[in-house]
């Protein structure tokens, strides 16, 4: 028994320090010994919402008839794939989730650039591949395509932004072959009436990635998916030294020359392009194509102003209730107290590092709900000394009544944590389909701050108190526990 208690007190110093560690940290970096070099690294700086730190808040809408019905699945993966955009382009902290059934709420706390975000949102509707034959075309060049975008009947209404291009039977999206770039032409001139024909949409991308080739330049690597890989070789070998342009919303990203035929499902575009433009291309390819339409519908910016101050005033409220609770438990229960005051602190270290290593993004309920998990995590320890003095007034020895005392507390302590939880699910469902980032917020931090209040009162409470408190004689020292 007392093993397993010096292997719980190992542990939770090792957790100790580690938390410190993370807690007292910006950034951490691992690094071989050996050698110096870095093996990973990693930003925990504290992650502040769009409430408290001020940013970009937009609201998108699937662009389709009012009478058509949009797949819930459907608004799920343009979410995802928006997101993932955003993220891609630099922009970090990103709250993204669908709120009802046709409407995707976007969080983008802290941005400096809010027309380049929302620019690069709107842009993400339509990846196709478009068959130029000899004719170049520039970037900006607007093009209209025989690719018809097809509604079920009215019976069985469905957005679906995937269809049959009208020439040829293969639904979906392929990148280039070995390329060139094409020769300028003026942004401003469109293809009057002319309509092209598109080869497949951006579905058909398996990978997408930026390499260079072995002079140093920059070009982008893919590979497709296995059903479209002989539909792309019959057509690179038909159409030598045509080109194939890249096509988003109807306006040329990049017009290719196709240099050989591409059987293997794999190719590169190369052309002029400097590291930024080439990964700038490679998330248009990457994160172009929607199974959903979606249009901006509104956007506002929210300045940091009052987020300062909210959390000037969060930072103050939590000391104050914690120097508070630390104070009562060390004056009412005395020793056991000082200790409960010891495994409280661990748990707000604890808590802390889980916030930087997730990383949660804390919101102004947020931390409200991380300053009532406070008062959770000395409930369970009220339970526990409340049945210690019982037990220790029945006549049993510390050992028996730490025991004793923790065993016929649990079931109040599991109990009561237990119905907290379900509320935080219930929330975070809430929450989540509704698009209340701010509910979700509240019910992630109080979720994650009774979790770690059970494993402090289940494990280092019970520790601590075993690791003080088993030598001493309570005949001599009654008043250190406050009976």
């Amino acid at each position: 028994m007392n093993r397993n208690r010096n292997n719980w007190l190992v542990l939770i110093i090792v957790l100790v320090i580690f938390s410190l560690w993370i807690d007292l940290s910006k950034t951490i970096k691992i690094t071989n010994p050996f050698n110096s070099s870095l093996i990973a690294s990693r930003n925990v700086d504290v992650r502040l919402g769009l409430d408290l730190r001020g940013g970009l808040q937009t609201l998108m809408e699937a662009d389709v008839p009012a009478n058509v019905t949009v797949n819930a699945n459907d608004l799920e993966v343009a979410r995802q794939i928006l997101e993932s955009r955003a993220n891609a382009l630099g922009v970090s902290e990103v709250v993204m989730q669908t709120a009802g059934d046709r409407r995707i709420v976007a969080e983008f706390p802290g941005i400096s650039n809010p027309e380049e975000v929302v620019a690069s949102l709107q842009q993400t509707g339509l990846l196709e591949f478009v068959d130029m034959g000899n004719t170049p075309a520039s970037e900006g060049t607007q093009v209209k395509t025989d690719y018809v975008q097809q509604q079920n009947d009215t019976t069985q209404p469905q957005a679906t932004a995937t269809a049959e291009a009208t020439a040829t039977a293969e639904p979906t999206a392929t990148a280039e072959p070995n390329a060139t770039q094409a020769p300028e032409a003026t942004p401003t001139d469109t293809a009057p009436e002319q309509v092209y024909h598109t080869v497949m949409t951006g579905a058909a991308l398996d990978t997408v990635n930026v390499t260079q080739d072995q002079t140093g330049r920059y070009q982008i690597a893919f590979t497709l998916k296995s059903d479209y890989v002989s539909v792309f070789g019959d057509y690179t070998s038909s159409h030598v030294n045509q080109y194939l342009a890249i096509v988003l919303d109807h306006r040329v990203i990049s017009a290719p020359v196709i240099n050989s035929p591409i059987t293997d499902g794999q190719g590169v575009i190369q052309g002029s392009f400097t590291a930024d433009s080439a990964n700038a291309l490679a998330i248009q390819l990457r994160y172009g194509s929607l199974p959903v339409p979606i249009k901006v519908v509104e956007s506002r910016t929210v300045g940091p102003t009052l987020g300062e101050e909210s959390v000037r005033k969060s930072v103050l409220a939590g000391a104050i209730g914690l120097s508070v609770v630390v104070l009562f438990m060390a004056l009412y229960y005395r020793l056991p107290g000082l200790v409960a005051d010891m495994a409280l602190l661990c748990y707000a270290l604890f808590s802390l590092m889980l916030f930087k290593m997730i990383p949660v993004v804390l919101t102004l309920p947020g931390i409200a709900g991380f300053i009532l998990s406070i008062g959770m995590a000395v409930d369970a320890n009220v339970l526990i000394f409340e049945r210690l003095k019982e037990e220790l007034r029945a006549g049993r020895n510390l050992r028996q009544a730490i025991d004793l005392g923790w065993s016929r507390a649990w079931p109040s302590i599991r109990d009561s944590n237990s119905s907290t939880l379900i509320t935080c699910l219930i929330l975070f469902i809430f929450g989540s389909t509704f698009g209340a980032s701010m509910v979700k917020g509240f019910a992630i931090t109080l979720a994650l701050g009774v979790l770690v209040s059970l494993f402090t009162a289940i494990i280092v409470t019970r520790t601590f108190l075993h690791t003080v408190l088993d030598n001493i004689k309570l005949a001599e020292h009654e008043r250190w526990f406050g009976l």
